[in-house]
């Protein structure tokens, strides 16, 4: 794997917590072009300080698909994946394709970001769990129709792109029929409450209808962050509408005993309302 250069003028400026700071925010459009540039650049920047947050949590082989506890080697949404083809769509630092190659699936991970990469691919050496890493946009993946056996993504790239149908068409298009696609994302829910793990914050604030994404920009007026919201609904179509038959939608509950918190997920909200939505697929 060899990392290309993100686009943009200069390294984006971090904050006190190692994160890029957001000069401004706003809901507003962004299209495909204006996020992709902007995950790629704040995954960029942001890499070292996030995986010094959540590393210890995600581990480094290890399949977590979401904050609220719930892992691969008890859920098994992907079914048995020895043998089978596997591809990772925003794979971080790997964690979760090292832990399907440890049960025997031929894998590729692929990322926008090549800061990510970097990590994974050190991980790659220290783990001795060695898996190909591909920079790759979610919306264009170069690799042939009908050749995977099984794509996943937990919480990589469905949420930042501004097409999420483009993007669940072309998962369609490197699956082969019969095929699996497991992917989890934030649940559209928390959109209408304030980004805080406090459940005495749990009062509406915006529109669950309002679909303008969250746009972060630095202090000279550049696009440095960009999540995009859609209604449960609207994944469901996105889903149907790519060629793909829906066979589960999973709002996962918090693992008892689990004391982490992430961002606005925490034990005490996660016991009141889901925070995680996981859309469970096959081409037929």
């Amino acid at each position: 794997m060899s990392a290309s250069p993100s686009p943009g003028a200069g390294p984006l400026p971090l904050g006190g917590d190692g994160y890029p700071a957001a000069g401004g925010v706003a809901r507003r459009p962004a299209g495909q072009d204006e996020s992709a540039r902007a995950s790629r650049r704040w995954w960029d920047a942001a890499a070292p300080a996030y995986l010094a947050e959540h590393g210890s949590d995600l581990g480094d082989v290890d399949f977590l698909w979401c904050p609220e506890g719930l892992r691969e080697a008890d859920a098994r949404l992907l079914g048995d994946v020895r043998g089978r083809r596997v591809l990772e769509v925003g794979c971080g630092s790997a964690p979760c394709a090292r832990w399907l190659a440890r049960q025997g699936a031929d894998v590729i991970a692929t990322d926008i970001s090549g800061g990510m990469l970097d990590r994974a691919a050190e991980l790659n050496r220290t783990t001795g769990v060695a898996v190909p890493l591909l920079q790759a946009d979610a919306g264009a993946l170069p690799l042939a129709d009908a050749g995977i056996d099984v794509v996943c993504s937990a919480f990589g790239g469905l949420p930042f792109v501004a097409d999420a149908g483009a993007v669940l068409a072309e998962i369609a298009r490197v699956l082969r029929p019969g095929g699996r696609f497991v992917a989890s994302v934030n649940h559209p829910l928390r959109w209408v409450f304030p980004d805080s793990p406090d459940p005495d914050d749990l009062r509406v604030t915006s529109s669950y209808f309002d679909r303008r994404p969250y746009v972060e920009t630095d202090g000279s007026g550049r696009t440095v962050y960009v999540e995009h919201h859609r209604t449960v609904g609207d994944w469901v179509r996105a889903v149907v509408g790519a060629g793909l038959v829906l066979e589960d939608l999973i709002e996962p509950e918090w693992t008892p005993g689990r004391t982490e918190t992430w961002g606005q997920w925490s034990p005490e909200r996660g016991a009141l309302i889901p925070g995680t939505l996981v859309l469970v697929c096959r081409r037929p």
